[in-house]
């Protein structure tokens, strides 16, 4: 089981936001070839939730996504993650700080051949120089289904089980914050609803926020919240989510484009889902 402990913020910033956008645009290209990714986002993820970004091809979703885990650096905005302001940093107090508050789990996997299980979860660690906690390690490997695995190469695991040690390495260090990109896009049915409730789990369990791109309706009903971008801007969200409620939303974005704008805090919803969609 994972250990149950409740998230702070480490650089004296706010008590209820993990990450905060305020103001983000995030331009490439210049002139007329100029692409505007994002548009004025702000947005709060409070500690302790799990949140699905989603929206169509195109709307900004990993440009949201790497500004937030300070991947890309906005045009003109600010970035506070765990009570640290990323505006200004350099890539190596940045790359610092994703060590420390940060973990990451993609779609495609992104585990070193040549590395055991084990070695894979415990990387992050080493390369932090921080001390291993074997307890901590096993605990995870045994809570992510892989006890019987530890010494196996990645080639050697299914595609399910090589997200399950992309999850474990994103969890062992207890980062504050887990981005998650398309992380059920390469399973099947029954190993995204598993992958999904060990996500669920870390949430409420070690007060982990999650923040989830996905496509899919049904990944994103097991979050507390669902996000929906398009042409660079958040434009909608639904709390509690159910899948027909996210389709819903998702067929009738466009209409919600003229809206005025208005700022999205989701730091006060953490933690209090009802019965989740059913796979």
């Amino acid at each position: 089981m994972f250990g149950n402990r409740r998230r702070e913020p480490q650089g004296g910033g706010s008590a209820r936001a993990a990450v905060r956008l305020d103001s983000v645009r995030k331009t490439y290209g210049k002139g007329e070839n100029a692409v505007e990714a994002l548009r004025g986002v702000d947005i709060s993820f409070g500690y302790g939730s799990f949140t699905a970004v989603m929206g169509p091809s195109g709307s900004g979703k990993s440009t949201l996504l790497q500004c937030a885990a300070g991947l890309d650096v906005p045009t003109t905005g600010a970035v506070i993650l765990d009570g640290v302001d990323l505006t200004g940093k350099n890539e190596v107090a940045l790359t610092e700080l994703r060590r420390e508050r940060v973990g990451f789990i993609f779609q495609s996997f992104n585990l070193l051949p040549a590395l055991t299980v084990e070695q894979n979860i415990t990387l992050p660690l080493k390369l932090a120089g921080r001390r291993i906690d074997h307890g901590r390690v096993a605990d995870v490997i045994r809570r992510v289904g892989l006890d019987q695995r530890r010494g196996h190469l990645p080639s050697e695991l299914s595609g399910g089980q090589q997200q399950r040690v992309a999850i474990a390495r994103a969890l062992v260090a207890e980062p504050p914050v887990v981005f998650a990109d398309e992380p059920t896009g390469a399973l099947d049915t029954r190993t995204a609803l598993e992958v999904l409730d060990l996500l669920r789990e870390s949430v409420m369990v070690t007060g982990q926020t999650i923040i989830m791109v996905t496509h899919d309706p049904v990944a994103a009903s097991h979050a507390d919240n669902v996000v929906f971008l398009i042409d660079g801007q958040v434009i909608s969200d639904i709390h509690n989510p159910t899948p027909e409620a996210v389709a819903d939303r998702m067929t009738h974005l466009t209409a919600l484009v003229e809206q005025p704008r208005r700022s999205f805090d989701l730091s006060s919803s953490a933690n209090q889902r009802g019965p989740r969609g059913e796979y």
